[in-house]
């Protein structure tokens, strides 16, 4: 046992389940460091955007006089709309000026206030007021020129030219698409069986290669059907961006693009410290399925042993620590899902726990009785039973059902819970563990003319020229009960066949009448009359005399009767009148 052990520790299944425990204890140790980091980022900015043509230009942080921030962002957007939207008004850098009034410098356009810019304007951004002053009119001429020569009939020129550009590029990338894709599924099912081999463990195939190669060419698909669905989404707000009167649109679906994908990826880097947990939990499982499986396929091919354990209990005590290893990691599991405290996951658990509750009494029920069925070891596979009014070999044994083949190749499924209440007589089990035989037998009643020593050496013979019955230990004869008409003799016979029993009794019943013929031996009970006299005798004739006869009825005439009669009445007149005289 210890050379076993000693080959498990220094091998890798050993060294990768250590490995995975210290990955677990940096979890719990680092867990709540790795979890600080996420990608969102807060804007504690008090200040109100300054937009025009949905775009913002700069914010606005301090009040002037009795206008809050926010008031003065409002005013300051509907003048430029103002002046905008004025097509009788020209944009020029001449009517813009900077007018420096002491304590304000105030932004001018032809003549009429557009923006105060105050000294608390500039301790906000940190800067001098008379350069935030100026970045502040560089500002508003670039966006006033933009609106304007965004509006001209060139510019929608600009827009259709850079559309159909925007189209033909799009298609080529679709194009691309249909020979990329077909590309590398074309080399995925090359690398079939190659750098894509069937996924097993010592024997037994989890996963073929054909089964891998069509979850790559899923996947594969899936991606395409993704990026393609991505590209095309991003189009229209592209398109629609060229020009001025959609680029509203345009700018709320990129929101909505930009806001999904900071989403998802603000969730999943949030959720990598979970993911991580989840895949030491995972490995841990799977090392530790792969030394429960080393150690009981040991014990089952009797290289491991263990006092009081039997090598049939290996695979089922198997099954049962992993189906609890893998319940544990479950619960583990768990709380590191996605969603796990969100009160839908939490209905549909409690949905699925009273389903399970409602309608597994009986899964439950045979469970348990195919456990303990399991560990009592009332009966193996191969072993020829009677459960109930059922007898035939053991076929298979799971933790629900037992099914067996009986003599006329009907196979008969008996739930566990059944058998737990019925009697179960097993035929197989003393030779397989004590290397005891069967002792098969029958009885036969003979009447008492017949002696019991000619009876026993004639059972005996047939017996022992049965079939697959043993010389050593001999045949015996017991004598059951002595019977009002007759006796009973109960030939035991001793046979290592079990799954034979019925040929064996067939052909020990076939003797037993061929032996009593051969010995002048009528079998005439327990239910058999005849009129004796003149009957034929009941031995098959191969067995009778050559010159044999059935003997007749001896019948007298009547008038014999007749006779017989008068002379008996003659007698008594003599007698009478002898007596007279």
């Amino acid at each position: 046992m210890k050379d076993y052990f000693l080959n498990f520790y220094t091998s890798k299944i050993y060294q990768r389940l250590i490995l995975g425990l210290l990955a677990l204890l940096l979890v719990l140790f680092q867990g709540s460091f790795l979890q600080s980091y996420s990608l969102e980022t807060e804007d504690n900015s008090p200040g109100f955007p300054v937009v025009f043509d949905h775009i913002t230009l700069f914010n606005v942080y301090e009040s002037n006089g009795s206008l809050s921030a926010q008031e003065r962002a409002t005013i300051i957007t509907r003048r430029l709309n103002t002046i905008a939207n004025d097509s009788n008004i020209e944009i020029t850098d001449d009517k813009f000026d900077l007018d420096d009034r002491g304590n304000v410098i105030v932004i001018l356009f032809d003549n009429k206030t557009l923006i105060t810019v105050t000294a608390d304007d500039a301790v906000a951004e940190t800067t001098s007021r008379q350069y935030l002053a100026e970045q502040y009119l560089k500002s508003l001429k670039k966006a006033l020129r933009a609106y304007r020569r965004e509006r001209g009939h060139f510019y929608w020129v600009i827009g259709l030219i850079s559309t159909g550009i925007s189209l033909l590029i799009l298609l080529v990338i679709l194009k691309i698409f249909d020979f990329i894709f077909p590309y590398i599924n074309s080399h995925i099912e090359r690398w079939q069986g190659t750098f894509i081999p069937s996924i097993r463990i010592k024997n037994i195939e989890l996963l073929s290669a054909d089964k891998l190669t069509q979850i790559f060419k899923t996947l594969i698909k899936t991606v395409r059907i993704i990026v393609t669905l991505f590209i095309l989404y991003s189009f229209v707000p592209f398109i629609l961006g060229f020009f001025p009167q959609t680029r509203k649109i345009s700018n709320v679906l990129f929101d909505y693009l930009i806001k999904a994908v900071t989403t998802v990826l603000s969730g999943l880097v949030g959720y990598l410290p979970n993911i991580f947990v989840v895949g030491v939990i995972i490995y841990l499982t799977y090392y530790t399925l792969r030394f429960l499986k080393f150690i009981f396929n040991e014990i089952e091919t009797g290289n491991l042993h263990f006092t009081g354990f039997y090598s049939e209990w290996a695979q089922p005590t198997y099954q049962l620590l992993s189906w609890l290893t893998i319940m544990l990691a479950a619960v583990f599991t768990f709380p590191y899902l996605p969603g796990f405290d969100s009160p839908a996951f939490k209905g549909v658990s409690a949905f699925a726990a009273l389903l399970f509750t409602l309608g597994s009494t009986g899964v439950v029920s045979n469970t348990v009785s195919g456990l303990v069925l399991i560990y009592t070891r009332a009966f193996q596979l191969g072993d020829r039973v009677k459960i109930g009014d059922s007898v035939g070999d053991v076929l298979e044994k799971n933790l629900l059902v037992t099914r067996i083949r009986t003599v006329k190749n009907v196979v008969i499924t008996i739930p566990n819970s059944v058998i737990m209440n019925s009697n179960v007589i097993n035929y197989s089990s003393l030779k397989r563990d004590l290397k005891s035989p069967l002792i098969l037998h029958t009885t036969i009643t003979l009447g008492y003319d017949v002696p019991w020593r000619k009876v026993h050496q004639v059972l005996i013979a047939a017996a022992q020229s049965t079939n697959y019955v043993l010389s050593r230990p001999s045949p015996f004869v017991l004598q059951t009960a002595l019977n009002d008409f007759y006796v009973s003799y109960e030939i035991n016979a001793y046979t290592n066949e079990s799954t034979k029993m019925h040929d064996i009794y067939s052909h020990l019943h076939q003797n037993i009448q061929d032996q009593c013929n051969e010995a002048d031996i009528e079998i005439l009970s327990p239910h058999y009359s005849a009129i004796r006299d003149g009957h034929h005798n009941t031995i098959p004739a191969e067995y009778l005399p050559e010159n044999y006869t059935a003997p007749g009825f001896r019948l007298d005439p009547v008038t014999n009767l007749f006779n017989q009669n008068n002379h008996n009445h003659n007698s008594v007149n003599d007698s009478v009148e002898s007596h007279g005289n």
